[in-house]
C-alpha cells in the first residue's frame, strides 16, 4: 500500500528530473521508485513572491 513515486510529476519516465506545481509554485524532483524516495533538487516559489 502507498503511493507509487515513479507516476508522481511531468516528465520522462521512468528516470529523469521531473516537475509539480504546489502553491503557485514549483518543485523539480528526481523519483526513486525502488527506494521509494523523492529528491527534490529545486524549488521556485510563486513569481508574485519574489
Amino acid at each position: 500500500m502507498g503511493v507509487d513515486v515513479g507516476d508522481l510529476g511531468e516528465g520522462p519516465r521512468p528516470g529523469g528530473l521531473r516537475r509539480m506545481d504546489s502553491a503557485g509554485g514549483w518543485f523539480y524532483f528526481l523519483a526513486a521508485p525502488r527506494a521509494r524516495l523523492i529528491v527534490v533538487v529545486r524549488i521556485i516559489p510563486p513569481f508574485d513572491s519574489l
